[in-house]
C-alpha cells in the first residue's frame, strides 16, 4: 500500500515524526519534492536528528529511502546529512533517482542576490537556492544526475548556462560570473559523490508495487505553500500536494490509498505571506514560542523565530480538503498546557461579513479572524497513552477542532518522541 504523509498548513506541522512513526513498519520512504530549504526534528531510541533533505526512514533499519525525482538535490548537504547520521550508528539503505536534478552552488547565490534586491519586498526565502533551481528545472536548463555521467552533453549544457546565467550575473545583480570550467569540476565532484546512491527508481518503485511492499510518500512543508493552492506569491517552488507525490516520486494515480494530512494543535510559519491568526502580541506570541515544540518554534533549517498563531480551522480545512486527507494527525497538543484558556480560529471577518472559505491572497490580506475561547487543561498531558484519561478539556479542544474542519482526527501527539502519540478510536 502506498500512504503519503504531509501537512494541512504552512509547514512545520511535525511530519518527520509522523513519518518516523510510520517508517518503522515501511519498507520504502520516498521524499517526493522540495529540498533543503526546510527540516523537520525526529527523536527516538537512536537520538535526535534535525533532517532536512533526507528521508524521515533515515532511522529505519529495514526501510529504503529514496530520493524522488521531484527533489531538489544538494549534494553537499545529501552527503553531509549522511555522515551525521552515520556518526549516530545508523547505516541507512538510500537511493536517489537518477532523474532527480541537481541543486547547484549558482541557484544558492541566485536566490541571496534577489532577496538582497528586493529588499523590504524580499520573500523570506531560506536562501537555499530553491526558486532558482525550479525556474531552471521548467525552463529545461537544470541538470539531471544522469547527465554527470555523459560528459560531452555536459559541458555543452554548461556553456549555455554560463552564458545565460552571465547576462543575469552581470547586468541585474552586478556580481561575479560564472566559470565554465570551474562548474564542470563541480560537478565531476558530485559524481563521485552520488554515484553509489544513483538508481532507475521508476523501476525500483514499479516492482516493489507489484510485491506489494509498504510505502510511505514523505512531503515537506503544506498546502498553504503550494505554488497553486497557497498564500501565492509568498510560497514555495513546488507543489506540496499528496497528489504530487505521482510526479515526484514516479507512483501511478490509482496507488495512494491512504493520505495522513498532519497539522498542529496551534499554528506556526517561517517565512513572509499572509498569516490570518498570527498572535500580533509580542509578549503572548514569544510565551507561545518558547512552549512550542521540542525546543521551541525555531526553524530547523534557518534556526529564526517562527511566527506562531491560534488553530485556525478555516485554513486547516481548506488545507486537508486540497490535500484529500484520509485521516487527520494533531501533534504539539501537549504544547498548550500552559494555558487556561485558548482560542481558536473558526472563521474570517471580510467586509463585515463572517466567511467560513479560505479566500485567494488579495483578499486574504483584507481577513481578519473570528476567535472562539475556549477552557484550556492547564496541566502536563505528557506520558498519557490513552485518549480517554486526558483531561475533558482537552478532548473537548480535539473534537472542537475536529467538528470544524470535518475530518477524522485519529491519532493526536503529546511530545516529541515517536512513541509519545495517542490512538483515537474512530
Amino acid at each position: 500500500m502506498v500512504r503519503a504523509i504531509v501537512g494541512a498548513n504552512w509547514g512545520d506541522e511535525g511530519k518527520g515524526k509522523i513519518t518516523d512513526m510510520f517508517a518503522a513498519k515501511a519498507d520504502i520512504v520516498i521524499r517526493f519534492q522540495g529540498g533543503a530549504n526546510a527540516g523537520h526534528t525526529i527523536i527516538n531510541e537512536h537520538g535526535r536528528f534535525a533532517l532536512h533533505l533526507m528521508p524521515s526512514g533515515v532511522c529505519s533499519e529495514n526501510t529504503t529511502c529514496i530520493i524522488g525525482n521531484g527533489v531538489a538535490l544538494d549534494i553537499n548537504k545529501f552527503v553531509s546529512e549522511l555522515e551525521d547520521i552515520r556518526k549516530a550508528g545508523l547505516d541507512p539503505k538510500l537511493l536517489v533517482s537518477e532523474r532527480c536534478q541537481i541543486l547547484m552552488p549558482y541557484h544558492i547565490l541566485l536566490d541571496e542576490y534577489e532577496e538582497e534586491r528586493l529588499g523590504k519586498a524580499a520573500f523570506g526565502s531560506t536562501k537555499s537556492g530553491i526558486a532558482p533551481f525550479f525556474s531552471d528545472k521548467y525552463a529545461k536548463i537544470g541538470i539531471q544526475v544522469n547527465e554527470l555521467f555523459d560528459e560531452e552533453t555536459l559541458k555543452a549544457k554548461i556553456k549555455n548556462i554560463c552564458t545565460l546565467k552571465n547576462l543575469t550575473l552581470k547586468y541585474v545583480y552586478n556580481k561575479p560570473l560564472l566559470d565554465e570550467d570551474e562548474l564542470f569540476n563541480t560537478c565531476m565532484e558530485y559524481k563521485e559523490k552520488i554515484a553509489p546512491f544513483v538508481c532507475d527508481t521508476h523501476t525500483y518503485i514499479q516492482n516493489a508495487i507489484k510485491e506489494g511492499k509498504e510505502i510511505l510518500l514523505e512531503g515537506q512543508l503544506g498546502t498553504l505553500k503550494d505554488p497553486d493552492f497557497g498564500i501565492y506569491p509568498m510560497v514555495t517552488s513546488s507543489s506540496t500536494l499528496a497528489g504530487y507525490g505521482c510526479v515526484g516520486a514516479g507512483i501511478p494515480a490509482n496507488q495512494i490509498k491512504d493520505i495522513v494530512t498532519v497539522t498542529k494543535a496551534y499554528s506556526s510559519a517561517v517565512g513572509a505571506g499572509e498569516f490570518v491568526s498570527e498572535i500580533l502580541d509580542g509578549d503572548e506570541a514569544q510565551e507561545l514560542r518558547v512552549h512550542g515544540g521540542d525546543k521551541g518554534e525555531f526553524g530547523a533549517t534557518t534556526g529564526r523565530p517562527r511566527r506562531v498563531g491560534w488553530f485556525d480551522c478555516v485554513a486547516t480545512r481548506y488545507g486537508v480538503e486540497c490535500q484529500g486527507a484520509t485521516q487527520v494527525v494533531m501533534t504539539a497538543l501537549d504544547c498548550l498546557s500552559y494555558l487556561e484558556e485558548i482560542k481558536v480560529c473558526v472563521g474570517y471577518e471580510l467586509d463585515g461579513e463572517i466567511i467560513k472559505y479560505f479566500p485567494t491572497t488579495p483578499i486574504l490580506k483584507k481577513c481578519k479572524p473570528v476567535f472562539k475561547t475556549l477552557k484550556g487543561w492547564h496541566c502536563d498531558i505528557r506520558g498519557i497513552r490513552n485518549y480517554d484519561e486526558l483531561p475533558q478539556e482537552t478532548r473537548d479542544y480535539v473534537e472542537f477542532i475536529e467538528k470544524e474542519i470535518g475530518f477524522p482526527i485519529t491519532m493526536v501527539s503529546n511530545g516529541p518522541e515517536r512513541e509519545a502519540i495517542i490512538y483515537r478510536n474512530k
